[in-house]
């Protein structure tokens, strides 16, 4: 093993540090947001930061790093409340990192990429035409981490589209049937795949898989 100190990984040049740091927490979600501001601009994001936070009732939080800079999609999602979150697969990785590059509050991802909006329900949000698992979001608090400038949004999850291929028994999400990736570090993407799925854990009883008994 190779030991990094507080005070080594502090002193390192700022790309092995932030690869370093950010890897060794392990795989991150990756998904893309999408906001649209109250001139109809639409936005299109990658986020590694999306994470379940309850089902009952149904909300989800995501990162935003500090506004000490123009954060199109906090401003969108402060104007409209709404936003749609959207699973990457593995043939639009190379769309999805190109959404993390800086354009201007007019220019639109769509444009310049091959991701496509997808219109669906009458909601006025797009979503990522071809992801198969959309959630379609609602802003419904924001909590100032002090420690590093970052903004923890928090969301009601309003609707969720599912590929049905996706679905198994009981409604379980067997993401890797939808290609769907994970993000290791900052700009790399892996595409996992289910090894064993277990039943709920009892004290003092066997684990016992799932998937191996038919299930």
């Amino acid at each position: 093993m190779i030991q990094f100190t507080k005070a080594d990984f502090q002193n390192l040049a700022k790309i092995p540090k932030i690869n370093l740091i950010n890897g060794c927490t392990g795989y991150k979600s990756a998904n893309l947001i999408v906001t649209k501001s109250k001139e109809n601009a639409t936005n299109v994001a990658i986020f590694s930061s999306i994470t379940h936070l309850g089902s009952d009732p149904a909300l989800l939080g995501f990162i935003l790093r500090p506004t000490t800079v123009q954060r199109n999609t906090y401003r969108n999602i402060q104007e409209n409340l709404y936003f749609t979150v959207n699973h990457v697969t593995k043939g639009m990785i190379s769309d999805a990192h190109h959404t993390s590059a800086s354009y201007d509050e007019f220019t639109s991802e769509f444009d310049k990429t091959n991701l496509e909006e997808e219109y669906l329900h009458h909601i006025s949000i797009p979503f990522v035409k071809g992801s198969p698992i959309q959630l379609l979001c609602k802003y419904v608090n924001e909590y100032e981490i002090k420690e590093n400038g970052t903004i923890h949004i928090i969301a009601s999850i309003e609707q969720i589209n599912v590929a049905e291929n996706i679905i198994q028994k009981e409604n379980w999400l067997r993401l890797d049937l939808g290609d769907i990736v994970t993000v290791n570090g900052l700009d790399t993407y892996c595409l996992p795949k289910v090894i064993d799925r277990f039943e709920y854990a009892r004290p003092n009883v066997p684990t016992k898989s799932m998937l191996k008994n038919g299930s």
